[in-house]
């Protein structure tokens, strides 16, 4: 079957009411998480995990994928009403689109930014239509060594890209692998790190560890802050945008979504990233950039562009190479794994069904988003003003009831409590969780390459410089973490932090 054949299986899948009913769901709770500022799309995704076990595969990926993409939405509106971003992504926004609405033109901000949200998110699912193939069927041809090498290379680009010094997400990579060979031995059968409890043997589940470190470590953090919920006091009017607007904006917009798109498919990248370099080339591509910062609407557009671009370009490397990205891409990888689903090249020629019915859920989801955004601004606004002595409670009530229907054990629940207060301190003294779980989820996967690349040369480690891929890859690995370290050596950040 030919890919429009493919596709039209995708439509008849996506287009079931209860597939459709779920996207309008993922959509809707990513918007509104995206909406309030304090709680991320990893935290909702990592305590909604549980629900999902109980519907089908199809359902559950459109679900908690229409979470992620949905939340760079509703990150905006914080951003340009608040001056607080919703989203960690929609940080830059906050420069311009705050602007924008002191100036009364928070009608333009909202519109240009649900607009430009909408037209990249679309171009790079076409992106991901047309290169999923190609790029699984190069796939198909890795074997155990180029597969080792390319995690390696994930993670390496992970820590790289790291918002703190290298060494601690070094550590954190670490961590994340140590624990995720708590359990049986895969080839032995014997238990490793378990220090003789039972409940162990099956090692550390990934629910109980991502509502702990996402989670409970969110609702601890945000306590001890104080965030302001004054609104701008402005009239929101006239959403669409001018033609004027239109003029300044439209270039914009094609360079966000071109830089993200390709952003998003890079380990550690992600939208945060694709939104700081976005505008940075938006300033330098400006007549006028000292104006950039007092309610320019280029300084909106590009970011909100690359920011949602590079969320759907995310899942390219997971759906094509089993290599998730970034750590919400790890945590529906390993919702993938529950559901019985191996992410890889594999994915797209067994369940072609499953994979075009998410594909084609994306561009109905955004289309949902689209006229979300735009007619329900004022609902948004006035779940802004929901006290967060409300909201905390109930988020760690959720997470409490998630970890325990899982499995039924009080285990999990002391898991996510642990891991809870090792997240917090973890965020208290700047180690990000992000490389701990890549690491967790990759782990099983490169023990297992590992052992079978050995068992091929019986027992020799030149079988990972004697292929050409797999050499490729650890010299540009050694290449990015030797630079890192030169640069920490000589007193300079890297580039990525300069932009940020």
């Amino acid at each position: 079957m030919d890919i429009l054949g493919h596709i039209l299986v995708g439509f008849s899948v996506a287009f079931q009411p209860i597939n459709l009913f779920y996207c309008f769901v993922g959509v809707l709770l990513g918007t509104l998480i995206g909406v309030l500022p304090g709680i991320g799309p990893v935290a909702t995704i990592s305590i909604l995990l549980p629900i999902t076990l109980k519907i089908s595969p199809v359902a559950a990926i459109i679900m908690l994928a229409g979470i992620y993409y949905g939340a760079q939405y509703g990150g905006s509106t914080t951003s340009i009403l608040l001056n607080i971003p919703g989203e960690a992504s929609s940080v830059i926004t906050c420069l311009d689109g705050y602007q924008m609405a002191r100036k009364g033109r928070a009608g333009p901000a909202l519109g240009i930014s649900a607009i430009s949200s909408f037209i990249a998110a679309t171009l790079s699912i076409i992106g991901m239509t047309f290169l999923s193939y190609p790029l699984a069927g190069i796939a198909l041809k890795f074997g155990p060594p180029e597969y080792f090498c390319l995690m390696i290379l994930a993670l390496i680009i992970l820590t790289y890209l790291a918002q703190g010094p290298i060494l601690k997400a070094l550590i954190m990579a670490v961590v994340g692998l140590l624990l995720s060979y708590i359990g049986t031995d895969i080839v032995t059968g014997s238990m490793r790190f378990t220090f003789g409890i039972l409940d162990l043997s099956d090692g550390i589940g990934l629910v109980p560890l991502v509502m702990g470190l996402f989670g409970v470590s969110e609702v601890l953090i945000n306590i001890e802050q104080t965030l302001s919920q004054d609104i701008l006091k402005t009239k929101i009017t006239h959403l669409l945008p001018t033609l004027k607007d239109w003029g300044l904006a439209k270039w914009a917009i094609v360079r966000g979504s071109i830089i993200g798109f390709f952003l998003g498919i890079l380990p550690g990248a992600g939208p945060i990233i694709s939104s700081f370099v976005s505008y940075s080339v938006e300033k330098k591509v400006s007549k006028y950039p000292e104006k950039f910062g007092t309610g320019m609407i280029e300084g909106v557009a590009g970011p909100e562009a690359a920011n949602n671009a590079s969320a759907q370009g995310a899942f390219i490397p997971l759906f094509t190479l089993g290599i998730p990205p970034n750590v919400t891409m790890a945590i529906l990888f390993g919702a993938l794994i529950i559901h019985g689903l191996q992410p890889g090249p594999l994915l797209i020629k067994e369940h072609p069904d499953f994979f075009w019915a998410v594909v084609v859920s994306m561009y109905v989801g955004n289309g949902m988003l689209l006229f979300l955004n735009l007619p329900l601004i004022p609902l948004w606004v006035k779940v802004l003003k929901v006290p967060y002595v409300i909201l905390f409670p109930l988020i760690l009530l959720f997470c409490l009831i998630g970890s325990y229907s899982l499995e039924n054990n009080t285990v999990d629940v002391y898991i996510m409590i642990l891991f809870g207060i090792v997240g917090y301190l973890m965020r208290k003294f700047k180690y990000e969780g992000a490389p701990l779980i890549m690491a967790f989820v990759l782990g099983p996967l490169m023990e297992q390459a590992l052992r079978r690349s050995l068992i091929i040369s019986d027992g020799s480690f030149s079988i990972f410089i004697s292929r050409p891929i797999s050499a490729a890859t650890l010299i540009l690995a050694f290449i990015l973490l030797l630079s890192s370290f030169l640069t920490k050596f000589r007193g300079k950040k890297p580039e990525t932090e300069e932009i940020i």
